[in-house]
């Protein structure tokens, strides 16, 4: 079952309309995005690069950027080491880049998903101490290299960490002892002792917040730096951050950069995935532009994907872009075999009835643990880790629901585990296999989570009778954009819709279009309400609710008994030259 709710923020909307010009309607959407303050307001309708954070307050950031002038005037060797994911691979490319506009001697490494593991370890420290490297600078990871940073250090080397993961801590009785490697910069905004305002920014933010203050202190201008926005941005939306303070500024910015790009790596992709380049959405940067990124590190090596965003070759940006889309196809492919395994393995035995899913598929691709994960728990709205056989031990990828920190539980079995690390919503850990059901058993022991908070829980914005949807609205609403994370789509809801008939569209026949009317039209007045992906549920439900009767006469387009809630927010259906609005139902009953 479902639960609904409407989001309740109070705060004088007609006051907020008549300040800023909106709608009432548009006031009551920002203030559910928990924007309150004038400035937030602002900022959030009319935001510039000029309003984002100072880069100086993040802690040890001067100390880095001294560090690099002083290593390249000497003509040391800078070695880049970032992360496989499309995170790591944008914040390698950014430093990198930046670095070589400074003139740095500087080269890349990025560790392989199957060999290497996440982050830095001791055979990249040894390779580049044996390689003559005198400073390293990590992306994307690093926060929780204590031992590898340490062994870096008594070599000698200089390191340099900018990451934005949780903080490693032990438990000290009651208390929390937070670990920082001992490196000789360290750039991460949830460090307890930095007072850079807003700890929500990926990897790729922290390196290019660095790479303007080593600019600014080359004396590069600032337009240099701010070209990297389309870049960085492609990372926030693929790291799942909130779309909110700077983040929010900066994919704005970035998909108006990314529609008119001349960045050859870019180009080519968005042509090979056959994307209109003058239209490039959040939703195209985190489905279609980020997984073929990350494909390469997946299946192959993630240089692949580091390679395509440093071409200045027009064929073999072409070539690697047809090769990183064709590596994403057979991702997706090897994806669904997984999840029907997963599914096969949690539907056949007790762990469907466990509130923390843990799942063993010997034989899965370990890079795709963490996609699996995603999916099953959509499925069942529970935390689900997936673990699979690697080449030592067990590796595997959890996801979590908001009620529920992973990072936190995962904490209190780390006498299970050989290693873990990650966030609160998403995590990466290895373990012996014979730990595998020490494992479940205990996150399961621990957990408080009730049989409320695995219900599903569906928000919307507030109630909208169809007779106040126009295309002034929708294009109001548009103003809210980028949407993801943290700044949801608008979703409204109305009650008691009557269903005047119904029809079955699509190539897979996977739509349906309904003809509704509620209590705010008048007679001649009727609305199109589209529902994508599960026909024969829909059509389950309306015949255990009314009959096998009514859901043909729904059909039929004939009096009926059907009436249905819906959630649902309003588009613009442009066909053949014609326009109208219809609504675009995501939940119902």
């Amino acid at each position: 079952m479902e639960k609904w709710f409407i989001k309740n923020k109070k705060a004088d909307f007609s006051l907020i309309a008549k300040q800023y010009h909106i709608s009432e309607i548009l006031a009551r959407l920002i203030v559910n995005r928990n924007i309150s303050s004038k400035e937030e307001l602002n900022q959030y309708l009319h935001g510039t690069l000029q309003d984002m954070n100072n880069p100086y307050e993040l802690k040890d950031v001067r100390k880095a950027s001294n560090l690099l002038i002083d290593k390249i005037r000497e003509g040391k060797r800078i070695r880049v080491v970032g992360d496989y994911d499309v995170d790591g691979v944008v914040a390698t490319y950014v430093l990198y880049t930046a670095l070589k506009r400074c003139g740095a001697n500087v080269d890349y490494e990025i560790p392989d998903r199957m060999k290497d593991g996440y982050g830095i370890n001791i055979s990249i420290i040894d390779a580049a101490y044996a390689e003559k490297i005198d400073t390293i600078i990590t992306c994307d990871n690093g926060i929780a290299a204590i031992n590898q940073v340490k062994h870096a250090k008594e070599l000698g080397m200089t390191v340099i960490i900018t990451d934005h993961h949780d903080i490693p801590f032990v438990e000290e009785g009651v208390d929390r002892k937070y670990i920082v490697p001992e490196a000789d910069a360290v750039i991460n905004p949830k460090q307890l002792d930095c007072t850079y305002p807003f700890e929500g920014i990926c990897g790729a933010t922290v390196a290019f917040k660095l790479i303007q203050v080593l600019y600014e202190e080359c004396g590069i201008e600032k337009w240099e730096s701010d070209r990297l926005i389309e870049f960085v941005s492609i990372a926030t939306v693929c790291d799942v951050m909130d779309l909110v303070n700077e983040n929010r500024i900066i994919v704005k910015h970035g998909l108006k950069m990314l529609s008119s790009t001349s960045h050859l790596g870019l180009k080519a992709l968005i042509e090979e995935s056959k994307l209109n380049a003058n239209c490039i959405t959040v939703y195209h940067l985190g489905f279609i532009i980020g997984p073929c990124i990350n494909a390469s590190g997946r299946l192959e090596s993630a240089k692949v994907g580091l390679r395509l965003l440093l071409s200045e070759d027009e064929n073999e940006a072409r070539l690697l872009a047809k090769k990183l889309k064709n590596l994403n196809d057979e991702r997706k492919d090897l994806t669904s075999e997984g999840l029907v395994k997963a599914v096969e393995i949690i539907e056949n035995s007790e762990i469907k009835s466990d509130k923390v899913i843990v799942v063993y598929i010997e034989d899965c691709h370990e890079s795709l643990a963490g996609i699996i994960a995603g999916r099953i728990k959509e499925k069942y709205n529970k935390p689900t880790i997936v673990l699979t056989k690697a080449e030592e031990g067990v590796k595997g990828s959890a996801r979590s629901i908001e009620e529920y920190n992973m990072f936190e539980e995962l904490n209190k079995c780390k006498h299970l585990l050989s290693k873990f690390g990650g966030h609160p919503m998403a995590a990466g850990l290895s373990l012996e296999e014979e730990n595998i059901e020490l494992l479940r058993k205990e996150l399961n022991g621990y957990t408080t989570l009730t049989d409320y908070d695995l219900q599903r829980k569906v928000s919307f914005d507030m109630v909208l009778p169809f007779q106040h949807i126009s295309y002034n609205l929708i294009d109001e609403i548009g103003k809210l954009e980028p949407y993801g994370k943290g700044n949801t789509k608008p979703l409204f809801a109305i009650k008691d819709v009557n269903v005047l008939k119904a029809f079955v569209l699509g190539a897979n026949r996977n739509v349906i279009k309904l003809t509704v009317r509620d209590e705010s039209s008048d007679y001649q007045s009727s609305y199109s309400a589209m529902i994508f992906g599960d026909v024969e549920g829909f059509e389950r439900k309306v015949i255990d609710k009314y009959g096998e009767e009514q859901l043909k006469a729904l059909y039929q387009g004939i009096q009926n008994m059907v009436r249905m809630d819906l959630v649902f927010y309003p588009d613009i259906n442009e066909y053949q030259g014609n326009k109208n609005i219809q609504v675009i139902v995501q939940n119902y009953r």
